[in-house]
């Protein structure tokens, strides 16, 4: 559990954004005798593809394997400050960026933070592009807030307009102090986000406080569960990005990416593409919200999830959780002893997108959206319980361990363990 504890807020600090974030991906699939490869048509037991830089799909096929695919799916994006082109500028003898927001920011929580770039750099070599994926790492950027002393109605009606209060100050300057990070010559555009980059920190061993715990703790756990488990089922891990803009990117969750993948897989491997997606399952994802601890209204009076009480099994509107698929979790959890909840949230507040629901557009498999409950969701800083994330590997490594068979009109599930 501590080492466990360790590797995840290391992770944390490592994937400052999707690119980061792939990027580290990578290299722990390296060390683990994972190939990266561009063919489909040249595939080994163990290998990985990836996609823009921001997108990545891992497998794992047993030498004697059941015709299912094992499938869990996360993204790896998070609320930020995506700097826009050309947007640096001198104002009030401040050097400013100008940015966008990135996903649905809670606009206050990136305020007075630290904050640091990532992401990706297009670099000209030799008139050739290259991607150079780049996390300066150290504090560059805060966005100050206004005094109270000069906007009295800040207690009020904190109405933050992304336009004006969201710019961040890079240093204090005039022409001749000019900044050139991103002034070479060989650069020709980025994709950097701004982030914060402060140290994750867990409190009387139970919370963890830390930057981008939605959704890297779905990511972690995932893809420690998918190299810590048994090979006796085709394993699929997969995490997308552009999930907060709604993933409708060539390597967000709307794209072709896995559906071409397993597509190519069942015609490799000579296995019928249709019972093999009618024998597979697909575990989404991502975290949802715990009940505050000074809003309890916010929560659904039958749904309501708490910290330190387990993984949450959700279903709202627009996931992909029915009856079959939870209770397909619910047997998992019961017969391993993990911790789970069930979640649903309020009529009247919208919940977000899910992973699932997107992907199942394009790929026809059994889902449900599960994740662990958190609080200050789409802050700079989040809350969650750092027992919850053991829960939810926990599961996900005993998933992948599982074969789930339909037999007539009943589910078998058979454990590797």
């Amino acid at each position: 559990m501590k080492k466990f504890n360790e590797e995840l807020i290391n992770f944390i600090k490592e994937s400052s954004c999707s690119y980061t974030c792939i990027k580290y991906i990578k290299k722990v699939l390296d060390s683990n005798n994972y190939k990266e490869i561009t063919n489909l048509n040249k595939i080994n037991n163990c290998f990985y593809i990836t996609r823009n830089d921001a997108s990545i799909i891992a497998i794992s096929i047993p030498k004697e394997y059941n015709n299912s695919f094992s499938i869990i799916t996360t993204h790896c994006d998070t609320p930020s400050l995506l700097l826009k082109p050309n947007g640096s500028y001198i104002k009030n003898d401040y050097l400013k960026y100008n940015i966008m927001p990135y996903g649905g920011l809670l606009n206050y929580g990136w305020l007075d933070h630290p904050l640091s770039l990532a992401g990706r750099l297009i670099i000209n070599k030799n008139n050739k592009l290259e991607s150079k994926i780049v996390d300066y790492k150290k504090t560059m950027l805060i966005v100050p807030s206004v005094a109270i002393h000069q906007n009295d109605s800040a207690n009020s009606n904190l109405d933050l307009n992304s336009q004006i209060d969201l710019q961040p100050i890079l240093s204090i300057c005039n022409e001749n102090k000019f900044n050139k990070l991103l002034k070479n010559s060989d650069i020709i555009d980025y994709d950097l986000f701004a982030y914060n980059n402060i140290e994750p920190t867990v409190i009387d061993n139970d919370l963890l406080v830390s930057p981008r715990i939605d959704n890297l703790t779905s990511v972690y756990s995932g893809l420690k569960a998918f190299l810590d488990s048994n090979d006796k089922n085709i394993k699929v891990f997969c995490s997308f990005n552009s999930e907060e803009i709604g993933s409708l990117t060539q390597e967000g969750a709307d794209s072709n990416f896995l559906f071409d993948i397993l597509k190519k897989l069942c015609s490799i491997l000579n296995i019928d593409i249709i019972n093999t997606f009618s024998n597979s399952f697909i575990i989404s994802s991502d975290n949802t919200h715990a009940v505050h601890p000074n809003h309890s209204e916010y929560s659904d009076d039958t749904g309501a999830l708490y910290l330190n009480k387990g993984l949450a099994i959700i279903k709202e509107e627009g996931s992909t959780t029915n009856a079959l698929s939870s209770s397909i979790i619910k047997l998992i959890c019961k017969q391993n002893n993990i911790k789970y909840q069930v979640s649903t949230s309020k009529n009247d507040i919208s919940g977000g997108s899910t992973l699932s629901g997107i992907s199942l557009r394009h790929v026809s498999i059994l889902s449900v959206d599960i994740g662990i409950p958190q609080l200050s969701m789409h802050s700079s800083i989040e809350t969650c319980s750092i027992n919850d994330v053991f829960e939810l590997y926990k599961l996900m490594k005993t998933f992948y361990n599982s074969n789930i068979r339909k037999n007539s009109n009943k589910i078998e599930i058979t454990s590797y363990n």
